[in-house]
């Protein structure tokens, strides 16, 4: 009787206990279950993704993120990685329901073990709970989120596949060194696609997620090590892989790859360009999280002969009109408890010093040259030949003498940039110095406007403003081009004569007069329209605006688009007016392309992160084009929507003309080269901009250089002597080995034999003869002189077509030089 009733009284207590563990249990999901995130928004769930932006070619130009991140549907992520995940960190992942029982007890066990050992507590989370963790919870630390994390867990597993819990997992897992994701992480580590992997790879990225600081596979190679050997054996316990496998893996080092240098493409300027177009079409929040896959325009060889080029050219003329400005830095080359070498590494890097320059310090001099010693402990030598040209600027124009000696130029401590003579440091090292002086450089495809190289200074973590898209300065000379044209659609021909004499214009009450001079202040009598394009002639120039009213000069810089608001005075036929390199690149690739309007982009296509294109810059409509392979069908044949800015003819003409402007003008320097060049230069007054534009056949190319405060360049200096060597080196690399294509000639042209310099028939025996464009019935006859344009009102009023007044205003510090 007695046992029966401790038997019922204990059988009432486990009853009890059971009820009121289930109470218990009810009032703790009530109680955790509260308020509990929307598990069931993961079904939408779109992760940031990285931006990536590719080169022409498809080599990487750049990334933005916030957080580094390519998403991988399931399906496309390989079974050893998968596989790799699910020994390390759930290998119950397919069997259990949210939580693991199993794994929840040989955790306790082991934590058991750990407190004796003194060693860190294992968790048991599994990777549905680390999901609802990662996604809807957060890191706090605390019985009541595990509580709502198994909650969670189950809720999560009873909504979704196990694929798609594990897909959202292994894209939002954080793997350190900035990468989420298993396809973003190995990129980072390994530089390989997820299909490239191998068996270590994939069990060393399975190491990560507990934490990915600690296994750094080369700030903590050893731990990093052990714990891809651990998650190997885990592989092989789980009979994922064999033991011959195993062992195989577990002796292969762990060996980080960096992406090669050369599988980038250097192009700081284009790709800002590019993020500053993208934030504008998309927000900062599509351009940082939508994964948006860009392919641009850029050509990276011509993107590195631009940089370089250009770097060349701002360094010339820093060297002939810059003058010596002194070391970058000073270093006391005795300083208890601080060597030289620390102090130098403590001023690495300086912006602005890219290779092949190193930056040194002087260690001593002498009378033939200076020592000088680099960050890394090597030591190198300073002739007195490689600091020759650094002299002194006194003034503008006004130089020092060339120095004597090295000690008049640098002292032992200077901090200096130098540059192996010859490339080969056994030859000594050359003084160098940052430019003082920007520029910028534009390439691009004349027929469809994509700009193949886009450079907008020296260096651009120097200064990030681009000189070839933000800076508004003014043409000077390179805007004739547009008066000539609108000169030869009023009724002018190329041998047209205009008279080159002096010109004074009565500004008004209170205003001094008007008297714009040509560079050599000399005057040359009637010349045709040819000579005063390739020669430049301001007067020439001013006396055609004032004939053909400035009103159409407004109205030809509006539709070349170079400026759009431009007040119709005679001094902005000069140039005065402001615009930007890239305008002008593009109004000049118009010329050459026959007439055609073209748009800039620096973008060819964009894709969404589901790889559907939302983008193209050529909208131009081809079915045909769509064909999936090759069976013998017809070339597409695409529309040309391109509306016509000036006439075929008249397009031919002018760069015909230009193309005098390289064989016998201010760009005669570029004839050397042996190609089919046109282009113009372009000075404003007291030298303070300086610009080349001009074109081969199929390639625009235009080149700017002027301090970022204008100020005066140098009385010698000219678009002829700083901008055309720029262009002239840029073509050389870019045009080499590839045939001589001539300037197309449009129908409706007749090429005429004419002298060069005076427009008229060639007779035999003739020297200097060029084939003139003509309009049929424009060209001249037999015998015939033209008449001489000398700019009188009555003159003016008996042209064709023209009309509207010819202003002028002050043009002190403005207009066109050469």
């Amino acid at each position: 009787m007695r046992l029966l009733s401790r038997f019922l009284f204990l059988l009432s207590f486990a009853v009890l206990a059971v009820i009121g563990a289930g109470a218990a249990g009810l009032a703790g999901l009530w109680y955790y279950g509260r308020d509990l995130p929307d598990y069931k928004q993961l079904e939408k769930y779109e992760p940031p993704v990285t931006t990536r932006v590719h080169a022409g070619d498809g080599r990487l130009i750049a990334e933005f993120a916030r957080e580094r991140r390519l998403f991988v549907p399931i399906e496309a992520i390989p079974k050893p990685v998968i596989q790799a995940f699910l020994s390390a960190e759930d290998k119950n992942f397919y069997e259990h329901s949210g939580i693991d029982p199993l794994g929840v007890v040989r955790a306790v066990i082991q934590n058991v073990v750990n407190l004796a050992q003194n060693r860190r507590p294992v968790g048991a989370s599994t990777i549905t709970q680390q999901v609802a963790k990662n996604f809807l919870l957060g890191n706090e630390v605390s019985l009541g989120r595990k509580a709502k994390e198994a909650i969670l867990a189950f809720r999560i597993e009873n909504t979704f596949s196990k694929d798609k819990i594990l897909e959202l997992y292994l894209n939002e897992i954080y793997l350190g060194s900035g990468a989420y994701g298993v396809a973003a992480a190995a990129l980072v580590y390994f530089d390989k696609s997820l299909y490239d992997l191998t068996l270590p790879e994939a069990a060393y990225l399975a190491a990560l997620p507990k934490a990915p600081s600690n296994y750094h596979p080369v700030r903590h190679y050893e731990r990093a090590k052990a714990r891809r050997d651990w998650v190997i054996e885990r592989l092989q316990e789980d009979g994922v892989i064999t033991v011959e496998q195993a062992r195989t893996a577990i002796n292969t080092p762990l060996v980080a790859m960096a992406r090669p240098e050369s599988e980038l493409a250097r192009a700081d300027w284009f790709a800002e360009e590019v993020r500053r177009d993208l934030a504008q079409k998309f927000g900062d929040k599509g351009l940082y999280e939508g994964g948006l896959s860009v392919r641009t325009t850029m050509d990276p060889k011509l993107q590195a002969i631009g940089e370089r080029v250009l770097r060349d050219g701002l360094q010339a003329y820093d060297r002939r009109a810059g003058g010596w400005r002194g070391p970058l830095a000073r270093v006391a080359l005795t300083m208890p408890g601080q060597d030289w070498r620390t102090q130098l590494n403590a001023i690495l890097p300086v912006p602005g010093i890219l290779p092949p320059w190193r930056v040194g310090v002087v260690l001593k001099v002498e009378n033939d040259g200076a020592e000088i010693g680099f960050a890394d402990g090597s030591k190198g030598s300073l002739p007195y030949a490689g600091l020759r040209w650094a002299r002194k600027k006194l003034g503008p124009d006004h130089f020092g003498p060339v120095p004597r000696s090295p000690a008049e130029v640098v002292a032992a401590g200077d901090v200096i940039a130098v540059e192996a003579i010859d490339g080969n440091p056994k030859n000594g090292f050359a003084l160098r110095q940052i430019p003082e002086v920007g520029g910028g450089l534009v390439a691009m495809d004349p027929h469809t406007g994509r700009v193949l190289a886009l450079v907008g200074g020296f260096d651009f973590k120097l200064s990030q403003f681009n000189r070839a898209t933000q800076a508004q300065r003014q043409p000077g000379s390179s805007f004739k081009p547009f008066i000539y044209a609108a000169a030869l659609d009023s009724g002018f021909t190329p041998s047209s004569l205009v008279l080159d004499a002096p010109f004074v214009l009565d500004q008004g009450p209170g205003l001094p007069l008007w008297k714009p001079g040509n560079y050599t202040d000399q005057f040359y009598g009637p010349s045709t329209l040819r000579v005063g394009i390739e020669k430049s002639r301001n007067l020439m120039t001013v006396r055609l605006a004032q004939a053909i009213g400035m009103e159409k000069v407004v109205d030809y810089a509006k539709r070349f688009g170079v400026i759009d608001n431009m007040p119709p005075v005679l001094s902005m036929s000069l140039g005065a007016g402001e615009t930007t390199l890239l305008k002008m690149t593009t109004a000049y690739a118009e010329f050459v392309n026959g007439g055609r309007k073209i748009t800039p982009s620096l973008i060819d296509r964009i894709q969404d992160r589901n790889g559907r294109t939302i983008y193209r810059h050529d909208t131009r409509p081809c079915e045909a084009c769509l064909g999936t392979a090759w069976q013998g069908q017809a070339e597409p044949a695409l529309p040309d929507p391109r509306p016509q800015v000036i006439d075929a003819v008249t397009a031919y003409q002018i760069t015909s003309m230009l193309e005098g402007v390289v064989q016998r003008g201010t760009g005669i320097r570029i004839r050397e080269l042996g190609k089919p060049l046109a282009g113009k230069t372009g000075t404003t007054n007291d030298s303070m901009d300086t610009w080349f534009l001009g074109f081969s056949p199929d390639l625009a190319v235009g080149v700017f250089i002027g301090y970022d405060t204008p100020k005066d360049m140098g009385k010698r200096e000219t678009g002829s002597s700083v901008a055309v060597p720029v262009f002239k080196a840029f073509m050389a690399e870019a045009l080499q080995g590839k045939p001589n294509i001539q300037f197309r000639v449009p129908p409706g042209v007749r090429l005429v034999r004419v002298q060069a310099e005076t427009g008229e028939l060639a007779r035999p025996g003739d020297r200097n003869v060029i084939l003139e464009a003509f309009r049929p019935g424009s060209e001249p006859q037999a015998g015939e002189r033209g008449s001489v344009l000398d700019g009188s009102m009555a003159e003016r009023d008996n042209l064709s077509g023209v009309g509207g007044s010819a202003g002028a205003a002050p043009i002190s510090g403005t207009g066109g030089l050469y």
